[in-house]
């Protein structure tokens, strides 16, 4: 008798719907998966470049506000003594710069191509307007001409990074270490320089901290400028190289004068007041030394070094006279003051 084949038939149509069935769950499921995917790729590659489209602007503050600045910009015209050193070491091109301020061998100086937009008393400022800059740095010197740079350059990024440091600041010292620091953390977003900016500011603090630590708390400090060979009293919490610094080191003033001004060539006292003051330390910044234009100018040193009001002081004959780097006077850049302070640390500890 023959056996029916119908059992046999129906188990293997199941077992092939079954098995279509599960062809058909896995490849709708993988192709769930891949739309997935890619609608995540797609997600990830719109954020890198919206990242990257963000990335071609940075927001800064200076003095004014909030300022959104393009990242290495081109065409950049720098008017901030406190800057071009920095800019210089990363290689930064500028476009103009005020010649007649800066050190004389600033390789912008030397450079022909860099435009001379001429000092701050008479600068000729359609130079920046012919070089059609992305970027203007203003700063201490220039900061007054800045609505002005503005109104020439509608399209240009306009940043100030001027800082007062004089008593008027409230508390110089501070204002002094953090305008540095943060006018050099600015630079360094501006030219994607981060790394840079932040070995900078370290530096600073630890400069800072070593010549602190190198000061007894006691010793009178007198400092002075010495220009066209008269020297000048640079008091304390006025001007913007020593005075600021008796507040970071907590130094302690040979001579108060009433009425201290902040005078680029110091106060008009007499040298016998410095002599009868008797500091135990003199730190001097030589004003002629820094100016490319004064060539017969009388050094610093000479001038200190001849008065014979100072010979008996306890700061020369001890031989404790600091000078500032020659090219302080125009260029107070955050190296400057690096420099400045190692060897302040290294002779207060002698």
């Amino acid at each position: 008798m023959r056996k029916s084949i119908l059992p046999k038939l129906t188990v293997v149509a199941t077992v092939l719907a079954l098995a279509l069935t599960g062809c058909s769950g896995k490849s709708s499921n993988t192709a769930a998966t891949v739309a997935s995917t890619q609608a995540s790729e797609s997600a990830e590659t719109t954020a890198a470049e919206s990242t990257a489209a963000e990335a071609k602007t940075v927001e800064v503050t200076d003095i004014h506000g909030t300022v959104t600045v393009p990242v290495n910009p081109k065409n950049v015209v720098a008017l901030d003594n406190r800057t071009f050193e920095t800019l210089s070491d990363w290689g930064i091109k500028l476009a103009a710069v005020p010649k007649g301020v800066m050190p004389a061998d600033s390789p912008y100086v030397a450079d022909s191509e860099v435009q001379d937009i001429g000092n701050h008393s008479e600068p000729n400022l359609e130079i920046i307007a012919a070089a059609d800059p992305e970027l203007v740095i203003v700063g201490q010197r220039f900061a007054s001409y800045y609505e002005d740079i503005k109104k020439l350059v509608p399209n240009a990024a306009v940043v100030d990074l001027s800082f007062q440091v004089s008593k008027e600041a409230g508390k110089p010292g501070e204002s002094f270490v953090n305008g540095l620091k943060d006018s050099t953390i600015t630079l360094g977003k501006i030219f994607n320089k981060n790394e840079e900016a932040e070995k900078l500011s370290a530096d600073f603090d630890q400069a800072i901290e070593k010549a602190k630590s190198a000061y007894n708390g006691t010793d009178k400090i007198m400092s002075v400028v010495v220009s066209g060979g008269d020297i000048g009293f640079s008091a304390p919490l006025s001007g913007r190289v020593w005075g600021p610094l008796y507040e970071v080191f907590g130094w302690t003033s040979a001579l108060e004068v009433s009425g201290a001004t902040s005078d680029h060539q110091g106060d008009d006292i007499s040298v016998e007041a410095i002599a009868q003051s008797n500091p135990d330390w003199i730190f001097v910044l030589d004003r002629d030394a820094a100016i490319s234009s004064t060539k017969d100018a009388v050094p610093a040193q000479d001038v200190i070094n001849n008065s014979p009001a100072l010979q008996n002081t306890t700061a020369i004959t001890e031989g404790h006279v600091v000078y500032a780097p020659n090219d302080t006077y125009t260029n107070e850049s955050i190296q400057t003051f690096i420099e400045l302070f190692d060897n302040l640390a290294s002779s207060l500890t002698k």
